[in-house]
């Protein structure tokens, strides 16, 4: 079928080329880039697909055919990687360096194809290539499996948002045609896929070399019943892979040809305008009404991503380069302090807190600094640890602090508007990619809000620190209890609570649970309400710090990043975090509220440590191993008498 809608393309062209090239320009575009690790074949994939669907010339295939004696890897054979890899240090080491595009079509699609280098050091160059795509293939060798490249890349093209993935298994000739090596390969590689965002996953058996599975079937592999690589490209959906809801215009140039037009020219990013149109213009707020929407062509009904338009305005409003015109209600956030995840690319100096880079948004660029980073991801267990700076390659979240607001959706939202670089002010070279985070994903929520209104001077203290401090016999202090549900946080600190009174000191525990029956029963368990809901109980810890009272509180609190704030905002001097290190086989054994049973019924989600990432404490100034200390009562005691002697040690209990 495939060969004689090819061969009706070719009638067609000898033909009628007009129609030829009208049905040409109507087709969908597909981007996509091959990855993975180091000799897996993705540039042999690339010169098998083309060379099978008759997009080489003859004077590049003579060529290649030429070199193969030469350069190639294939004992004098063709060598299809060379039909791809074009420079010459490429052809005489047989590695992709840097990112090659290639281009051909079907009956069905037209597709830009970027072959990107599987090497650790041309991570940069790989990330580059994945930016633009809307599909991945996965290339891995069947001898050797999921390879640490092949998580790098995944990790890689998770982060940039895409959401269909080829895994080819190729080489499968070098392993008999195994099925059951196909299977092996295909359970590990969704054990780690597990841990990334769910995406949509096929899984090809093919050998690029001999051609089995890439255009045609062939007959190794009988057992294989899926289709073919080119069967699915033809027929993967591509919808959603642009937002076609939120709005939005980021203006590059203001066109003023004459005295009677004044419009802003860009490319929609998201959503769709056309005339009549209420708009709002960022960061200034300004309103107004599109009065049309200009282009090349002349003016459209309406425009959708990815055209390039001019919008004009029924009023004379400040717009200029940089800003954003977007749909009132529906905005992005505009901040001067955002998160994002950063690939760093930068072989000669690695990213520090402090430093000032040039920030490239849009058509923006602005000075910025990190001002901190929250944490570093292991490409292998994809866990997250602490890290004083990023080098080459490292994928960590940081937090920027940007001389000019930006205007942004979160990555994941809208590619377009959420994707940053970093440029070295000295060099003027790319030093880091970057993906922005939406506030809900990160915690932040409310942690750095402003009060709203005006008039709230606070009233002047009657009753001095000092005076409640000798009164009391006690500093005012919080610790926070973080252990995953079941691990006893609680029960300790009760057990520390009565141990303060009966030595006439006075601390109060805010329950994270409890709190959810009161001042917080508006939120659920997202990362997000996880967050505010922790936000929630340092305020009112930090409340009972100004009165002179040891707050306890007991949180499940499973995002570091949000600790850190938690310990911001009460304060570093009086703050500790404790963790109770209790296993999840521990606490599902205790299971006291039944959590972990309808977690196991599919009753409940978001369960920290089930379906819920639980970042074990890195930081704690104090780490109980409940489990550990004998029986319960006894485990109580033990840790009671622990935290007391923390709390004199910090001069928390006046003697």
């Amino acid at each position: 079928m495939r060969a004689d809608s090819n061969a009706a393309e070719q009638e067609l062209i000898e033909k009628d080329i007009e129609a030829y090239l009208s049905r040409h320009e109507s087709k969908e575009l597909l981007r996509f880039l091959t990855c993975g690790s180091v000799d897996d074949g993705k540039s042999t994939l690339i010169g098998r697909l083309l060379h099978d669907t008759h997009m080489i010339h003859e004077d590049t295939l003579q060529a290649a055919e030429r070199d193969s004696k030469s350069m190639g890897t294939q004992a004098g054979a063709l060598d299809l990687a060379l039909l791809v890899d074009g420079l010459k240090s490429e052809r005489e080491q047989g590695i992709t360096i840097d990112v090659a595009y290639r281009y051909f079509t079907t009956a069905a699609r037209k597709y830009i194809i970027a072959d990107t280098p599987g090497h650790e050091q041309f991570t940069r160059n790989m990330a580059t290539g994945a930016s633009t795509c809307d599909l991945a293939i996965l290339l891995i060798d069947a001898r050797h499996g999921v390879a640490v490249q092949t998580r790098r890349h995944s990790f890689i093209t998770s982060l940039l948002g895409i959401r269909e993935i080829v895994v080819a298994i190729n080489k499968m000739d070098l392993v008999g045609n195994s099925q059951a090596r196909f299977n092996e390969i295909v359970s590990d590689y969704k054990t780690f896929a597990s841990k990334l965002p769910a995406r949509n996953m096929r899984f090809i058996p093919m050998s690029a070399l001999l051609g089995d599975n890439v255009v045609h079937r062939g007959d190794a592999m009988t057992w294989y019943d899926g289709p073919t690589l080119l069967e699915h490209l033809d027929t993967v959906p591509l919808t959603g892979r642009r937002n076609l809801v939120d709005f939005r215009f980021p203006v590059q140039w203001v066109n003023r040809p004459n005295l009677d037009f004044r419009g802003f020219a860009g490319t929609v990013a998201g959503g769709c305008v056309k005339p009549g149109d209420r708009v709002m213009v960022l960061p200034s707020r300004k309103t107004s009404t599109i009065t049309r929407v200009v282009s090349f062509d002349g003016d459209l009904a309406q425009a959708t991503p990815p055209l390039s338009v001019t919008l004009t305005l029924a009023d004379e409003i400040d717009c200029s380069r940089g800003d954003m015109i977007v749909h009132p209600g529906n905005e992005p956030h505009v901040a001067q302090d955002v998160a994002a995840m950063v690939v760093w690319m930068d072989d000669q100096s690695p990213l520090v807190p402090g430093k000032e880079y040039l920030l490239k948004h849009g058509p923006n660029k602005t000075p910025a600094s990190v001002t901190s980073i929250a944490h570093r991801v292991d490409v292998n267990t994809l866990e997250r640890s602490p890290a004083p700076a990023l080098s080459l390659n490292d994928i960590g979240q940081v937090r920027l602090r940007t001389s000019r607001p930006l205007v942004y959706d979160g990555y994941t939202k809208n590619r377009a508007t959420g994707a940053f670089i970093l440029i070295d002010r000295l060099t003027n070279m790319t030093a880091g990619a970057g993906m922005l985070l939406d506030p809900s994903e990160t915690g932040d929520g409310h942690w750095k809000d402003m009060p709203q209104g005006g008039h709230l001077a606070p009233s002047g203290r009657v009753v001095s620190a000092e005076e409640r401090e000798r009164r009391l016999g006690q500093k005012p202090f919080t610790i926070l209890f973080t252990g995953l549900s079941g691990s006893g946080k609680t029960e300790i600190a009760r057990a520390v609570e009565r141990r303060l009174f009966d030595l006439g000191r006075f601390g109060a525990v805010i329950d994270g649970p409890a709190l959810r029956s009161g001042m917080s029963r508006d939120l659920g368990f997202s990362r997000a309400d996880r967050s505010e809901n922790l936000r929630r109980g340092m305020e009112l810890a930090k409340a009972m710090n100004e009165i002179g009272l040891v707050a306890l509180a007991s949180f499940t609190a499973p995002d570091a990043s949000v600790r850190t704030k938690a310990r911001e905002l009460v304060g570093g001097e009086r703050f500790a975090l404790v963790h109770v290190a209790t296993p999840l086989e521990a606490c599902r054994r205790r299971d006291p509220v039944g959590l972990y049973r309808d977690a196991s019924l599919g009753a409940v989600k978001n369960v920290p440590g089930v379906d819920f990432d639980y970042d074990v404490p890195q930081d704690a100034d104090l780490t109980i191993p409940f489990h550990e200390l004998g029986t319960a009562d006894a485990a109580i005691r033990t840790a009671v008498e622990r935290i007391l002697a923390f709390l004199e040690s910090r001069g928390v209990i006046v003697k």
